[in-house]
């Protein structure tokens, strides 16, 4: 809890997606600390956005429990490129799919090719997200508010209704959702609104999908550390990112990783349209 960097950070900004690569400090993303027991051997998982952030870190951990990796990312060549040799480091297949999945053919052809490649999906990981700042309603756009839905809730939709025929009884939906869901940061007023939706989505598919063995949840990071912030946010509010929060700072992205891995697991078989709130010690009510 106390090992981590707290802010101030050296202020910095980046063009959207990011990169974790010139981030000061660097994301600890469990590259050296993550030791794998087996808890997913056999697995195959497919994991948006998982070049960096909190999509590299359930990546590397994926990979050093047993799990093959199939990797999307949007345009991140070289931070997909790294977090590839990390999971083939770990002994394990991984297949790179670039794509943006704010289209829906996209979005289907992750899938398809994931499939071609193992013949199923044991674990799909929609974590994926778009956000910018606008401290005014008339600063957001309906360009901004159609990306940002298409990204982060639409994109899961059809991710998901194209994974399930290939799943088998004992898969996993795991959804990232957000602290914004039950506490929308009004500059966030698009990404919040997303965020909100994902926790319904998750709650009711769970149902939906419960007779099939397919379980589904979602994770409620709070402030995490990742390229998202300085490409989406001013470099001042970057500085003093997440020191409001217990712990007086934000998650590196490896703290969210046991989360996922725990969902993932064929040892949580009862666990399904839960949300596992990862905030330092904030309630999310």
């Amino acid at each position: 809890m106390t090992d981590y960097p707290k802010p101030p950070f050296p202020p910095q900004t980046q063009e959207l997606p990011g990169s974790f690569i010139p981030m000061q400090p660097r994301p600890d993303h469990g590259e050296t600390s993550w030791r794998g027991a087996g808890r997913l051997q056999g697995k195959v998982a497919l994991i948006t956005g998982a070049d960096s952030g909190i999509g590299r870190a359930v990546a590397i951990a994926y990979a050093r429990e047993g799990a093959d990796i199939a990797l999307c990312y949007l345009s991140e060549t070289e931070d997909a490129a790294d977090t590839a040799r990390m999971v083939e480091n770990a002994g394990q297949s991984c297949l790179k799919l670039e794509a943006d999945l704010s289209d829906p053919d996209a979005c289907r052809m992750v899938i398809e090719r994931t499939v071609q490649e193992w013949g199923r999906i044991d674990i799909l990981v929609n974590n994926a997200a778009h956000q910018t700042v606008c401290e005014k309603l008339e600063d957001l756009t309906a360009q901004e508010w159609d990306k940002t839905f298409a990204v982060n809730i639409h994109a899961i939709f059809h991710l998901v209704k194209a994974a399930v025929p290939s799943m088998r009884p004992g898969s996993s939906v795991i959804n990232t959702t957000s602290i914004n869901a039950d506490k929308p940061n009004p500059s966030l007023l698009a990404y919040a609104t997303t965020k909100g939706a994902i926790q319904n989505f998750t709650a009711g598919l769970a149902q939906m999908l419960a007779e099939r063995g397919i379980r589904v949840n979602c994770v409620a990071p709070g402030p995490v550390w990742t390229p998202l912030i300085p490409a989406s946010m001013p470099a001042e509010k970057v500085a003093h990112f997440g020191e409001d929060y217990p712990m007086k700072r934000p998650a590196q992205p490896v703290e969210l990783a046991s989360a996922y891995v725990m969902l993932a697991e064929p040892m949580s078989s009862y666990v399904s349209g839960a949300t596992i709130a990862v905030t330092g010690g904030k309630p999310l009510l």
